[in-house]
């Protein structure tokens, strides 16, 4: 049976998304039982060929078991496959979709002429350590029906793919003039993409950061790490903006949906400690709860604002108030936050994304 492309693309597409989570929750994942040095092996060589072929095995297996995943060429029996239509039709485009470091193809650059991938093969190639370790891959995907257990391998596969993109340099492209509605959708995209959380706090950064320098605010903006508990921090939330010293506003980005309990802990454990009284929630649409709005409320009476606003529709408001020239404040600190050295290259990579679909529509 012919591997079906449009399964492996969404195969691979799926199974990225958790490996991208993984790196953004700083999780390993482990390698299948006896894989891990053949693995490292195959991602410390220089013959780039080896790693991206497994993918291609990997993909065949997953789909046919029947399928021959040292037969890379159809001339070579009924259960071979044809592994360079595959790399060429799914895994090289998901590699360079990705931003992942990568050759033209590894029948291009190595597994050219009907190879085979066993020992006959070791004839001319370069790094025989490494492709010996490639062929204990193979043993190891021969050796299980496993579906559960082929999964295993892509996924930590892929995750060796992900680490190796983090470990090089991801281009961060500039976002062009674009208009309100232009705006929309590329914020619309942005809060979409997985991120750990990280996307929807720069964006909120980066409004208040154009508010400030628009109208000549004497603000100083601090936004704590991601994952950085608030108490460790010494902050009172996710954003805290001063003047001179004293706390303006504090706020607190979440993606998650405010309820009351969660109102009252930050009450008690933020705002009241520090004396916050203007507290803000930056949420997604329809993410606080009514009896939220409620306690809200009370504390309103105690001399404490607590206030919920929409990410997204806050951010378009305030673009359009603060003009050209206050957009144009937003994009360079929007750039020069992704751009920072710290940031997960997965993170760069959806912003990418979104000015590439931005420039095609």
């Amino acid at each position: 049976m012919p591997v079906d492309y449009d399964a492996a693309r969404a195969l691979l597409d799926e199974t990225f998304r958790g490996v991208e989570a993984d790196l953004l929750r700083d999780q390993a994942p482990t390698a299948p039982a006896g894989t891990a040095e053949a693995f490292q092996r195959i991602f410390d060589s220089a013959t780039q060929a080896y790693r991206e072929a497994i993918m291609g095995c990997v993909l065949a297996r997953s789909q046919d078991k029947s399928i021959n995943i040292r037969l890379p060429y159809i001339n070579l029996g009924a259960n071979a496959f044809n592994g360079r239509s595959l790399d060429e039709e799914v895994v090289n485009p998901f590699l360079q979709r990705n931003r992942i470091p990568s050759s033209r193809g590894p029948y291009l650059a190595k597994f050219r002429r009907s190879v085979r991938f066993d020992e006959s093969t070791n004839f001319g190639t370069r790094d025989v350590e490494a492709y010996t370790s490639f062929r204990d891959l193979l043993a190891f995907l021969e050796g299980t029906d496993d579906d559960g257990e082929i999964q295993g391998f892509l996924h930590y596969l892929l995750f060796l793919f992900a680490r190796l993109r983090e470990a090089s340099v991801v281009a961060v492209s500039r976002l062009p003039r674009i208009s309100l509605e232009q705006y929309d959708a590329f914020i619309r995209g942005l809060m979409e993409a997985q991120s750990g959380g990280r996307i929807p706090v720069l964006l909120v950064v980066a409004a208040l950061t154009a508010i400030r320098d628009y109208f000549g605010l004497d603000w100083g903006i601090e936004c704590q790490g991601i994952n950085v508990a608030d108490a460790a921090a010494g902050a009172g939330g996710d954003i805290t903006v001063r003047r001179g010293g004293q706390v303006v506003f504090s706020a607190e980005v979440t993606e998650r949906i405010i309820d009351r309990n969660r109102v009252v802990s930050t009450f008690n454990a933020k705002i009241a400690p520090n004396e916050i009284q203007d507290y803000l929630f930056f949420i997604r649409t329809g993410g606080v709860a009514a009896e939220a709005q409620v306690q809200a409320r009370q504390y309103f009476t105690q001399g404490y604002e607590v206030n919920f606003l929409e990410i997204r529709q806050w951010i378009l408001m305030t673009l359009a108030t603060i003009g050209i020239r206050g957009r144009d404040a937003f994009n360079r600190s929007m750039i020069s936050l992704i751009d920072a050295p710290d940031m997960p290259r997965s993170v760069k990579v959806k912003w990418n994304e979104q000015i590439e679909r931005l420039v095609a529509a």
